[in-house]
């Protein structure tokens, strides 16, 4: 049987090195001084380099002439990696653009750079430029992009007559490097182009047999004798506040108490002792949320929903702490999810990267501390108010192509007794150009605070012994997945087995479910039709599974077709139909659970754009004891008019409506409305207010905020918060509580 096996592996390493795309180097150009980033590529410095071409248009056309020309140009000095562009438009009032504040910018004429410092394809940073000199970054990892990550770096935008150009200056201390005298970088550079279709054009021609983006790239040759010196960042903040509420916010009868005036101070800093390591130590971080998370409808869920990270010391190296079945927008066995450190005293993080070795540490002492306490058909969250540890630990050996194989261990420490370890791999191993084997196992050990006052429930962790209360009981527990996929041109399909026995718990992360077996597979194809037909791309496919429980019931089975389209004039929608689901709940089987979703959005004009879903047919009621099968329907939608260069307004609505399927007895109807007004001064600038409205709570919240941002990390905040609740009667709307706030924070580099 070796033999055989040992066959096969020429056949795969020849799909590996196929996965990067070979493309002619481009050489950056060396300079004795800096450029100044304004915008203006006429510098004496950028006439002596040689001009790169964007010239194809790799979607929706593939790689066909690009409708518009473009040029790239590269530098840099001793700190700073410069990009210029030139984009030339024949039509230059066609532009989309408008001033914003950073990372919202994304539906307007962009000037593109993607860099991979490492030339492994594991991680790249992303920076985006509009023609009003709107920056927007993010960092991609694998497959996965996270728009939340900033960088600290210079770009300046200017109109002419018949283009616009861009300056980008790129500090080589804000990125991660590798420590050595020539740098050989992966770089992809491009243009999007928004007209009557959301056109994206690149230097380099794109395989979509291939599904890794970075190999993509060109290689960036001619960086070298960069100085490796040590580097630091220091970001103290300083925040005054003030507070009010009724003494009992479910009656308002109670009296309204006005806090005092507080003060709250703290600092974060951060050294890189090489380029490719850096550590970072916070003391009283400020991990408020200025950018409230929209609220999310949860009447009928039983499980806790998901909110992504916005905390800026959480961001830095946050891919590394990611596997690779784990997107930076939902989690999937997520054995680290950030937002379980509540509100930290001091935390501290080192990470880096040495050659294909990559790691990180995480250590944070958390004041309040607050647990998922996961299960079956439901989970718990629990908030202790007790102090306790988070400590996380990653490794990661990059094995090329984005093949890579990791380790993870997670503790959590409430007190001598209590706590929680979670151990294992991932990995991700690619081949035969664009299949993928994915997978995690991990091992948790578990031992409860023996105080029921802090969360009573008698209800066992599957056929186990265990109650999910805490009762001082020990127990382990297993968690893995299994992920066989093909991503190409015109076809993909994959392949899902999870497995998470009853008792496995990770209280650093994000695991609600558990008790559960299932399988999955699905199947899609895609079409490309001629670029004069109005359907630019489409598409259909089927998704099956099912699960069962530890019991060995089958707990639910489901078969869903799907269809998509994109067309000119940036529309596009999606189609799902649950043609089979039989589900069973609390003992309950429910045979027939059909439903039906319809998704659509469209960009059709620069001042313009909206969406539309409508989710229709039955559901399991599952709050009542015993649940109901009920027909009703989820529905809402969103759009935004941006009436000036400077003023915008977004509207949203969301509407979850449920009634009995026998009766039509009313079981909820409720629905969630958020504006959100937008006068931006200038890049850095605005003036925004959102009004909220949740009829399921009866509450109306208020937040007013001015911001000035001169960078991600230096910024200045005013605002105010302000919530009513409809109690109904004389009273109507009451207020519930206020907040005032005023926050100041400068970063310091050196």
């Amino acid at each position: 049987m070796i033999k055989p096996v040992l066959a096969t592996i020429p056949l795969l390493l020849v799909g590996f090195s196929r996965l990067c795309a070979q493309h002619p180097p481009v050489t950056a150009a060396r300079l004795s001084q800096p450029i100044v980033v304004d915008g203006r590529i006429d510098d004496a410095a950028w006439s002596s380099v040689a001009p790169l071409d964007v010239k194809y248009e790799v979607d929706p056309r593939e790689n066909a002439p690009a409708a518009q020309r473009t040029t790239v140009k590269f530098a840099y000095t001793d700190d700073m990696l410069y990009a210029a562009f030139e984009c030339f438009d024949s039509s230059m009032t066609n532009l989309r653009a408008q001033l914003s504040e950073r990372d919202r910018m994304f539906n307007d004429d962009l000037a593109i750079l993607i860099v991979d410092p490492y030339g492994d394809n594991q991680r790249a940073y992303e920076f985006f430029v509009n023609p009003y000199n709107v920056q927007g970054d993010a960092l991609r990892a694998g497959e996965n992009e996270d728009p939340s990550y900033e960088l600290v770096w210079y770009s300046g935008a200017a109109l002419g007559r018949d283009s616009w150009t861009v300056e980008m200056g790129i500090p080589f201390k804000s990125i991660r490097i590798p420590d050595r005298e020539e740098q050989v970088w992966t770089v992809l550079a491009g243009r999007k182009l928004p007209r009557e279709t959301n056109a994206t054009l690149s230097a380099t021609t794109y395989d979509r047999n291939n599904p890794c983006l970075i190999c993509q790239g060109f290689p960036l040759i001619g960086i070298r004798g960069l100085k490796s010196g040590l580097s630091t960042e220091i970001l103290p903040y300083v925040l005054g506040s003030q507070q009010g509420s009724l003494r009992d916010a479910d009656d308002p009868t109670t009296p309204y108490e006005q806090g005092k005036v507080k003060g709250r101070a703290g600092v974060g800093v951060k050294v890189s002792p090489t380029p490719d390591i850096v550590v970072e130590a916070t003391v009283n971080p400020d991990f408020s949320q200025i950018e409230s998370d929209a609220a999310q409808i949860s009447v009928n869920t039983t499980f806790a929903l998901f909110f992504q990270e916005k905390r800026p010391f959480f961001l830095e190296g946050s891919d590394l702490f990611r596997s690779s079945l784990q997107g930076f927008d939902g989690p999937a066995l997520t054995v680290f999810y950030t937002r379980t450190v509540n509100d930290p005293l001091v935390a501290a993080k080192v990470s880096g990267k040495a050659g294909a070795l990559s790691f990180g540490v995480l250590s944070a002492s958390d004041r309040n501390t607050a647990l998922f306490i996961p299960g079956e058909e439901r989970s718990d969250l629990a908030g202790t108010g007790m102090k306790s540890l988070a400590n996380v630990g990653r490794i990661r050996y990059d094995l090329g192509g984005q093949s890579y194989i990791g380790g993870v261990v997670s503790h959590r420490a409430l007190t001598s007794d209590a706590h929680n370890i979670v151990g294992g791999i991932d990995w991700n191993y690619r081949f035969l150009e664009n299949h993928a084997f994915r997978g995690v196992l991990y091992y948790s050990d578990t031992r409860e605070l023996n105080d029921t006052s802090v969360f009573q429930d008698s209800r066992t962790f599957g056929p186990t012994k265990y109650t999910a209360g805490y009762d001082g009981e020990s127990y382990g527990g297993l968690a893995a997945r299994l992920d066989l996929s093909r991503s190409g041109r015109n076809s993909n399909w994959g392949i899902t087995m999870e497995d998470l026995s009853p008792t496995f718990q990770a209280q650093n992360g994000f695991i609600t479910r558990t008790n559960r077996r299932n399988w999955s597979v699905n199947y899609g194809l895609t079409f490309y039709p001629d670029e004069s037909n109005f359907v630019t791309q489409w598409g259909f496919g089927g998704f099956t599974g099912m699960q069962f429980n530890y019991g060995g019931h089958r707990k639910e089975r489901f078969v869903v077709l799907n269809g998509f389209a994109n067309m000119k004039g940036q529309m596009g929608f999606n189609v799902n139909a649950l043609l089979l689901n039989q589900e069973r709940f609390r003992g309950l089987y429910f045979p027939r659970i059909p439903r039906t979703s319809l998704n659509f959005y469209a960009n059709p004009s620069p001042f313009l754009s909206y969406d539309l879903y409508l989710e229709i047919g039955n559901f399991i009621y599952r709050r009542p004891t015993p649940p109901e099968l009920g027909y009703g329907h989820n529905a809402g939608g969103g759009f935004t008019v941006r009436f000036t260069e400077r003023a915008r307004l977004s509207l949203s609505y969301n509407r979850s409506r449920l009634s009995s399927d026998a009766t039509r007895t009313l079981y909820f109807d409720g629905n969630i409305f958020r504006a959100t007004g937008i006068y931006q001064f200038s890049a850095e600038s605005f003036l925004r207010l959102i009004t909220q409205y949740d009829s399921f709570d009866k509450a109306l919240n208020i937040y007013p905020l001015f911001s000035y941002r001169l960078n991600p990390f230096t910024v200045f905040y005013a605002g105010a918060t302000r919530d009513y609740t409809d109690f109904g009667g004389a009273t109507r709307f009451q207020t519930t509580s206020t907040q005032y706030f005023l926050k100041l924070q400068y970063l310091i580099q050196s």
